[in-house]
């Protein structure tokens, strides 16, 4: 199956763009910045099931590819249950700043670990469609999504292409957005297949971010799942495993599904 999206050419409004990734990689994190990175993802304050995820999620070498430095300002949108708070928090702790674009409810993991993540500031309000807004313009070094672009989809179009004009808007020139999102099959129809399925093609994300002003600064196979075929709904696969309990077997088999992960640069 044609899996990845590192063409040199894209189709984005009728109009063929050359995109070079070749050579985009960021500059190699210092070495205290990977010790602070390892020192995080082994922390006590994670939970044996959150730290079972990191043969499918790859915490370190995610984060790694995205940029991710010390001192930096960083926005992550709507953490969930905060399975990568709990590594970002620490490694930005002393000479950084660690914002969540969520819902109040949020605000309790907070206070629940004031050592881990008592330096994260007020919650901010992040509902799209109804609340995008994440900042002042040109406030933030890095903005990340993990696994939230395809319920933003869901709701419509134009809210997904909303919340990527808000997050151009918050980032300084030159900051990073790093997307990782549960992949589609190239080119087959977005939003059908992100309702049915929650999942999203790569090609799709690309010329979105795009349109939006931003320049495709690096793709990753990081967290590829060969084994997943891509067209299943992904809460069957571990480890929401919603399906019946006779296929679970089959789906631990094939483990968490493929993901893309994807580095865009505001100029």
């Amino acid at each position: 199956m044609f899996r990845r999206i590192c063409k040199p050419f894209i189709l984005l409004a009728g109009t063929l763009l050359l995109v070079s990734v070749a050579g985009a990689n960021p500059a190699a994190p210092s070495d205290s910045a990977i010790a602070l990175l390892q020192k995080a993802v082994n922390g006590d304050w994670r939970s044996a099931a959150h730290k079972a995820r990191d043969q499918y999620r790859h915490p370190i070498e995610t984060l790694q590819f995205f940029g991710l430095r010390p001192d930096m300002t960083v926005i992550e949108l709507q953490p969930g249950g905060g399975w990568y708070t709990e590594i970002l928090a620490p490694v930005l702790t002393a000479h950084g700043h660690l914002l969540e674009a969520s819902d109040p409810k949020f605000a309790d993991k907070i206070k629940a670990n004031p050592a881990v993540f008592g330096h994260i500031g007020n919650i901010i309000p992040f509902d799209p469609p109804k609340q995008v807004r994440l900042g002042a313009d040109n406030s933030a070094d890095m903005v990340l999504t993990f696994r939230n672009a395809h319920d933003w989809l869901i709701d419509s179009p134009d809210t997904l292409a909303a919340v990527f004009k808000s997050v151009f808007d918050v980032l300084k020139p030159g900051g990073v957005f790093g997307v990782e999102e549960h992949r589609a099959r190239p080119f087959v129809a977005a939003a059908d297949n992100v309702t049915a399925l929650h999942r999203i093609p790569e090609d799709y994300l690309i010329a979105l971010a795009l349109e939006t002003g931003f320049r495709l600064a690096g793709v990753s196979e990081i967290n590829a799942n060969p084994k997943d075929p891509e067209d299943i709904n992904v809460h069957r696969l571990p480890p929401d495993l919603v399906g019946p309990e006779a296929e679970h077997a089959k789906m631990l088999a094939i483990g968490e599904s493929d993901r893309m992960t994807l580095r865009f640069v505001k100029p």
